[in-house]
């Protein structure tokens, strides 16, 4: 999602930062080359328009003309615009000082509400609000059994029913939740594939009944400007309070990121980043932005990394690591830890720089895969000792994990270099690197 914008960007400053002093013409030929780029991100065009206009004020400014510097201030400015376009800073969702809080997930049919109304339940469980998930969409016929299963999953309750009025569903589940003592209702209710009148009075209905705190907009990042103008049509008939923007873990442009804020005045609120329960994120324009222009984004890789490590565990792995007992047992469960992080093409994105450095670099999961195969069919004292690995023991391993021998001596020579070099930092030593010389 917005990679191509952000090699556009990319290409677009390295040429900048090859210029001395910057004249108005540059300034008006980056601001061009930026609109371009937006537009082929599927930015709606007013938004773009905007958005390179509120840009050239800036850029054309004594200071920045005089700077000395002037590719990083040009930089700045589009960055620091780029976060007020998405809604600048962190929106949260808002709560009734009088428990319930209904919560009401809207949208076109097929954007996901049902699956983001259990990714915010467990969201909000995580954060000790106990939840209803309400199931409201009585026209797609595996909308109710779908959120049922959901429900079991993260162990949230569902109110349903299978015929009925969906506005009195909806208020028979708010009674439900007063009844159980819950601070949160979530509302997942139908969608159709386009905005009738039909739908929008049975939305209508429900948010009189219900009185929602928060009306989120569930959004397919893939619809590109479309999003924004459906957006517009439900924030038009019932007040949307915050959008949700599913599947922005995809290979879309991603012009609605970058639009829909701008064209509702709704801020953006979560992202979802895949496919499992827990892959629901808060939206940060600021971090979006940075990762837009290469920045990296290292306080979101600071709070992956805090989810799937204690601080035992990453002291466990100091000792072993300065005692060289690091073994491919202990290499395995780190890989595994790190692809809960999510994949390692988006952790590489986060990390200042590194993107820009390497711009062409491909991660094949597949390799990931692999080698947690090979590790998995060795036994135990191998992945121990794997300096015991004969050739017959490594046709074994490769036979095993579907993979050549050759696959598995490489495994093996990068672990054992890599726990030498470990060994010598551990010992205060400055390891040897053949490619960076003694």
């Amino acid at each position: 999602m917005l990679e191509a914008l952000s090699q556009r960007l990319g290409a677009i400053f390295a040429r900048l930062g090859n210029r001395g002093r910057l004249t108005e013409a540059d300034v008006n030929e980056v601001a061009r080359e930026v609109r371009i780029a937006l537009l082929e991100a599927d930015v709606n065009l007013a938004v773009a328009k905007d958005f390179v206009a509120r840009v050239k004020e800036r850029a054309v400014g004594a200071d920045v003309l005089a700077s000395l510097t002037p590719a990083q201030s040009v930089i700045k400015i589009v960055h620091d615009e780029l976060v007020t376009l998405m809604g600048g800073a962190v929106a949260r969702l808002q709560f009734s000082d009088a428990p319930p809080s209904v919560i009401m997930l809207v949208g076109l049919q097929g954007s996901g509400k049902t699956t983001q109304a259990a990714k915010l339940a467990l969201r909000l469980k995580e954060q000790g609000r106990r939840s209803l998930m309400i199931a409201a969409d009585v026209q797609r016929p595996a909308a109710i059994a779908q959120l049922q299963t959901l429900g079991k999953q993260i162990d949230v309750p569902v109110y349903a029913e299978q015929t009925g009025d969906p506005v009195g569903i909806a208020q028979r589940g708010l009674s439900e939740a007063r009844r159980l003592g819950l601070s949160t209702v979530i509302v997942d209710t139908a969608g159709r594939l386009q905005i009738d009148d039909e739908l929008m009075v049975e939305l209508e209905r429900i948010k009189e009944r219900t009185s929602p705190k928060e009306i989120l907009f569930v959004a397919d990042a893939m619809t590109g400007q479309e999003a924004t103008r459906v957006a517009k049509g439900f924030h038009d008939r019932v007040g949307i309070t915050g959008v949700i923007l599913t599947k922005m873990d995809g290979d879309a442009r991603g012009g609605a990121a970058l639009s829909i804020h701008h064209v509702t005045g709704a801020p953006i609120k979560f992202v979802g980043v895949g496919e499992r329960v827990s892959a629901l994120e808060p939206f940060h324009p600021d971090r979006i932005a940075s990762r837009i222009l290469g920045m990296g984004d290292v306080l979101t890789l600071i709070e992956k990394t805090q989810s799937v490590y204690t601080e035992q565990q990453a002291r466990d792995l100091e000792q072993k690591l300065r005692r060289n007992e690091f073994t491919l047992d202990d290499f395995l469960g780190q890989l595994r830890q790190v692809r809960k992080m999510g994949s390692m093409a988006e952790l590489v994105k986060m990390i200042p720089g590194l993107s820009r450095a390497l711009p062409n670099v491909e991660i094949d999961e597949r390799d990931v895969q692999r080698i947690e195969a090979i590790i998995c069919s060795m036994t135990r004292r191998e992945r121990r000792y794997p300096q015991i690995l004969n050739a017959s023991r490594r046709r074994r391993v490769a036979s095993g994990s579907g993979t050549q021998v050759s696959d598995v001596n490489r495994l093996v020579k990068q672990f054992e270099a890599s726990r030498h070099m470990m060994k010598q930092l551990g010992g205060g030593k400055r390891p040897r690197l053949p490619f960076l010389g003694r």
